[in-house]
């Protein structure tokens, strides 16, 4: 796996939530995951604009951060699943804020969006 040569800098509470979950998908994952949306193949039917590659890494780094645990059923054929652990319950709210935001400004989110993509498409 790569890793940057300038080591990150955790000084701040932002730049360790950022660590953790930030990512584009890493937000739905834990609030699908929350939801009892639990097996890649539930994941990736939520989330079809993701593809199952970013998901999976995805998945992995939030397993590696400790938000995540995923259990493996001895089985044919395996069969997997992702639970939140208590540090990852911790996030909810935070998640939960986020949702909250993202649809009380979604109307001037939407618009300003618009307005962009007019004005790209008169240059």
């Amino acid at each position: 796996m790569y890793e940057k040569k300038i080591p990150k800098n955790f000084d701040c509470g932002i730049s360790i939530t950022v660590e953790v979950i930030g990512g584009k998908w890493k937000p739905c994952l834990i609030d699908s995951i929350n939801n009892e949306i639990r097996r890649p193949s539930e994941l990736q039917r939520r989330h079809p604009e993701a593809s199952r590659r970013v998901l999976n890494l995805q998945l992995k780094e939030l397993e590696e951060h400790g938000v995540v645990k995923k259990v493996i059923y001895p089985v044919l054929p395996p069969k997997v699943e992702y639970f939140l652990t208590d540090f990852g319950k911790s996030l909810i709210p935070v998640i939960e804020t986020m949702t909250k935001w993202g649809d009380a400004n979604r109307t001037f989110f939407i618009k300003k969006q618009e307005e962009k993509k007019k004005l790209s498409s008169e240059m």
